[in-house]
């Protein structure tokens, strides 16, 4: 049996063009070919395969029940042959010249930051491009593309999470907050009468767990820091990383709410990466470097 391939991936491109610029002379255009190649390059499909990809419809080509299926294979076949490419050149240049890695705003980032400066005595050329996520930004900046690794407590659809940690959160105010007046175990209905500080989701697509406490005033920022700075000056109440308010704590500018146990909450981080079989060394040895780092780390 032949297996060579007698339509090449130009030709294929050149199907994806016509039906992508909806006709021969916008797709000669966005090829910069001439209008007779790009005709005779589906064409040459037709002919070989002996089959008919676009038929006409009053003075429109439109394409044939045929055509449809050719032009669905030709995207996935052209979309991993630049996978296959870019897969190459990533091995042959050895370590990557950037590396994409989203971070869900949990993890500390004094953690964060000796990961990054281990990485970058090992690997100084390579430029790391930290995206700071919250919720469903992190499964967002996978799905896109622009996370070649990503920490995060939610793994998307389609991807293989490792655990990496468990982060303890802790609900908090300010000691002079009105919560901590009651002198007694708060209830839900307690926490309701107050303001709850949170942090908007970086996904495109807000999601409801960015609102954990179902309460009438609600201040939503787009930094953590800010947050806990607005916690700290008495505005409102929240669950923030243990090991972010550690100094807040000890020097009496937060105190943890008492509520029976339920003040401790504690989050599932994972290990992602974006293409497991396709990621270069340099994506590989920063994630052993995350992993290494976290299991040595004293983090509350």
């Amino acid at each position: 049996m032949n297996s060579v391939p007698h339509i090449a991936l130009d030709q294929w491109r050149a199907l994806i063009a016509v039906v992508d610029a909806g006709g021969y002379a916008q797709a000669a255009v966005r090829l910069h070919k001439s209008q007779s190649a790009v005709t005779y390059a589906v064409q040459k499909i037709e002919s070989v395969l002996g089959v008919e990809v676009f038929g006409i419809q009053g003075r429109k080509a439109v394409l044939t029940g045929t055509g449809q299926m050719l032009y669905r294979r030709a995207l996935a076949l052209v979309a991993e042959a630049a996978d296959l490419e870019q897969m190459a050149r990533k091995l042959s240049a050895g370590w990557e010249p950037e590396i994409g890695l989203a971070v869900e705003i949990l993890f500390p980032p004094p953690v964060l930051l000796s990961c990054l400066a281990r990485f970058g005595q090992e690997a100084p050329r390579t430029r790391v491009e930290v995206i700071e996520s919250v919720l469903g930004g992190t499964g967002e900046a996978l799905l896109t593309g622009r996370a070649d690794l990503a920490v995060t407590p939610h793994v998307p659809p389609g991807f293989l999470g490792q655990p990496l940690m468990r982060q303890r959160l802790l609900a908090v105010a300010h000691p002079d907050h009105p919560l901590h007046a009651r002198g007694r175990t708060l209830t839900e209905r307690d926490l309701r009468a107050h303001r709850h500080l949170v942090v908007r989701e970086t996904s495109s697509t807000r999601s409801s767990r960015s609102q954990s406490v179902e309460v009438d005033q609600r201040w939503t920022f787009s930094s953590l820091f800010m947050s806990i700075a607005a916690a700290v000056a008495g505005h409102g109440f929240a669950w923030y990383p243990e090991a972010l308010i550690v100094a807040h704590l000890a020097e009496g500018r937060l105190k943890a709410l008492p509520l029976d146990g339920a003040e401790r909450r504690f989050v599932e981080m994972y290990m992602v990466l974006a293409d497991p079989d396709g990621a270069g060394p340099g994506v590989l040895r920063l994630a052993d470097i995350i992993r290494e780092t976290v299991a040595g780390a004293d983090i509350p």
